[in-house]
Formats: C-alpha cells, sequence, structure tokens
C-alpha cells in the first residue's frame, strides 16, 4: 500500500501550490549582483497535484499504463475525479481538457477533463488533486488502494484569471456515439451521465 502522510487539515502536509504553479522569480543571485539571466514568465494552470497525488499516479501508471482524470458531476462520488487508463472514458464535445499534468517520473502528461457545463460553473477557480486515506468510487483505479482522490478548490486571483483569459480550456472532439462509463447514473443531476 502507497504511504499517504497523515497531517491534520491536507493530507499532502497543509500546504498546497503556489497559486502559480510552479514559478521561477527570482532576479537576483546570493551575491546580491543583479542576474543577467530573465525571470522565466509564471506558467499559471487551472489544475495541480499535491505530492501524495503526483506519488499514487506513479504507481497506479505503473499499474494501469496512460492516465487519466475526469470529474464527476457531484451526485455518485461527491465530485470526487475519477482516475481511468487513458481513453477508457470516452470524452467529446461536451468536456473540457482543463489541464495535462506533469507528474515527475510519469512519461506521459495525465489529461484532467470536466464536462463544459460544470466547467461554466467552476471556470473561477484553481484545483487542486489531493489523495486521502478511504475508498471512494469502485470506477476509479484508487479504489483497491484504500485511498481516494479529493479536489481542493480556492478562487482564482485576479492576475490569473487574466492570464487564463475567457473560454480557456479544450473541448474534446465531438462524438454522437461516445457514452461515458456511468451513462445510466446520475442523467438527472448534471452528473456523468448527462443526456
Amino acid at each position: 500500500m502507497l504511504e499517504i502522510p497523515r497531517f491534520p487539515g491536507f493530507a499532502s502536509g497543509g500546504r498546497l501550490p503556489s497559486p502559480a504553479g510552479c514559478a521561477v522569480r527570482s532576479s537576483c543571485r546570493p551575491t546580491g549582483r543583479r542576474s543577467t539571466v530573465s525571470p522565466q514568465p509564471i506558467r499559471v494552470s487551472r489544475v495541480a497535484l499535491t505530492p501524495g497525488a503526483a506519488r499514487l499516479l506513479r504507481l497506479l501508471r505503473e499499474r494501469h499504463g496512460p492516465l487519466m482524470f475526469h470529474q464527476s458531476g457531484g451526485c455518485c462520488d461527491g465530485s470526487s475525479p475519477m482516475c481511468y487508463p487513458a481513453g477508457e472514458f470516452r470524452t467529446g464535445g461536451s468536456d473540457v481538457l482543463l489541464a495535462e499534468l506533469a507528474v515527475e517520473g510519469v512519461a506521459e502528461p495525465v489529461g484532467f477533463w470536466m464536462s463544459a457545463d460544470q466547467f461554466e460553473r467552476w471556470r473561477h477557480t484553481h484545483l487542486t488533486v489531493d489523495v486521502v486515506p478511504g475508498r471512494g468510487s469502485g470506477f476509479s483505479l484508487e479504489a483497491p488502494e484504500g485511498l481516494r482522490f479529493l479536489l481542493r478548490s480556492r478562487l482564482l486571483t485576479d492576475e490569473e484569471a487574466r492570464r487564463l483569459g475567457e473560454g480557456a480550456g479544450a473541448r474534446g472532439p465531438a462524438r454522437q456515439d461516445a457514452a461515458s462509463t456511468s451513462d445510466s447514473v446520475c442523467s438527472r443531476s448534471g452528473g456523468p451521465g448527462r443526456a
């Protein structure tokens, strides 16, 4: 079983990634002299991972191959991000790709998808994928590990919202024949089985 630190508050030890993600802002060397290297631009993302979530994703990648997330609609598993083998949950024109998450030790990015109508309600938030002890949905890959992914959210700063701009997030390909793994569940609530 993967060991996850247990601290009061967040499973990640109470620290969420900085609002701007991994930013390099240093313009001075330890000597105090100005560097001739220009500061790196601040990278802004809608989705981040805690170290615990990244560790679990590395384990799941070893066992299942390339991975993806789809944010559930909230009726079936309390709005948990569901982790699947890449391509197992078929996305379509009603889904938005919010991020392609780089995970150290994983060769390919992990896509993070959400339904377009849910994204309209959440577009003002930054999401952090965390992991906590407990059993999530039987459909998500982490369930047998005795752990579950969990989203933590906060409002985007004005600067993040400006940098992301309106309409940030790529739509999935339109597929009339595509059906999600839970189409028979939750169709009234706007959850994953949206019709």
